[in-house]
């Protein structure tokens, strides 16, 4: 059996009163604990990502030279974890970037053609429905090695500024 404790609102305002350096008043609590609550609720509803389907045909086009960039979503999930993903069409011959390395994740994803993924040297070659994941600070870098477009999703995960 457990012991049913109730304790009024009163009362938990003189226990803050009594164990805080800065006096306040039962009035200054009232009205300051409601606002800080909007507020914080409010910025975090802000910065999350929101649920969503991102229709191919309505992604915006970023077109550099044979190659094509389609950003779908960039921001933070619920846990204020980063995520960022686009689409990228690679033109016959082409790599996107010389390789490189960065503190975020990546996965990448192939969605059509091949695609030639080197991580710390050692070079695969990928076929539709392939997944390559690069882990922080490794330094990766992918080619089309075929003679048509290929087509894959990256998605970044984490953030740099660590």
């Amino acid at each position: 059996m457990g012991v049913r404790v109730s304790i009024s609102p009163t009362s938990v305002v003189n226990l803050i009163e009594e164990v805080t350096i800065v006096k306040y008043s039962r009035r200054d609590l009232r009205l300051l604990l409601p606002a800080l609550a909007s507020a914080t609720a409010v910025a975090q509803q802000q910065k999350f990502l929101p649920a969503g389907v991102f229709p191919y045909e309505d992604l915006p086009v970023r077109v550099n030279g044979q190659n094509k960039g389609r950003a779908v979503m960039n921001g933070e999930t619920h846990s204020a974890f980063p995520i960022e993903v686009h689409l990228t069409e690679l033109g016959p011959g082409q790599e996107p970037h010389p390789p490189h390395k960065h503190v975020h994740e990546e996965m990448l994803l192939l969605v059509r053609g091949t695609l030639n993924v080197t991580i710390d040297g050692h070079t695969t070659r990928l076929t539709p429905g392939s997944v390559a994941y690069v882990a922080s600070n490794h330094e990766h870098g992918w080619k089309n090695p075929g003679d048509v477009p290929t087509e894959y999703f990256v998605i970044a995960l984490g953030r740099d500024d660590l």
